[in-house]
């Protein structure tokens, strides 16, 4: 029959290998890990929790969290700072911890070349522990006067 139109015929690709699967797999895996450590920090940015009790005090709520024995803490030297203006307490260099706008959170170095662990969210209201274990501790709280009265009460009545 000559002018019928041939009739088409229909391939198909060979498939991948499994390598392809695999490493869309993984790409999966990390974004999924990825989404879960934004959600964490996104969680302790609103959650961190400072706990004072005659043993010392407890940071809860982020990856950095732990217990500071009250014998560590220096309490003599804890004081309110400001870190808005030109302070030897300034963050300088995150060395391990979360940098972002509004939330600073881990181990930092400060201006002063000491090593801290810092919970910072408000520069205004900061409280500067230092602690015998080689760091100090600066956390971001609602009433930096009160806390410290706290902290020096809750040690001192041990």
């Amino acid at each position: 029959m000559k002018g019928d139109i041939p009739m088409s015929e229909v391939f198909q690709l060979v498939p991948a290998s499994d390598k392809t699967l695999w490493v869309l797999g993984g790409i999966a895996l990390l974004l999924i890990g990825l989404l879960c450590l934004f959600g964490c920090l996104a969680y302790s940015s609103r959650h961190t929790r400072f706990e004072i009790s005659p043993e010392g005090l407890t940071i809860s709520g982020g990856l950095h969290g732990r217990t500071i024995s009250a014998e560590s803490l220096v309490l003599e030297e804890a004081k309110r700072v400001d870190l808005s203006g030109d302070s030897e307490y300034r963050l300088r260099t995150r060395t391990n911890g979360t940098g972002l706008p509004g939330y600073q959170a881990g181990w930092f170095k400060l201006r002063n070349g000491e090593k801290a662990l810092v919970f910072v969210t408000d520069l205004e209201r900061v409280v500067y522990i230092p602690t015998t274990e080689g760091y100090s501790v600066l956390l971001s709280v609602a009433a930096p006067e009160k806390f410290l009265e706290a902290l020096v009460s809750a040690v001192a009545g041990r």
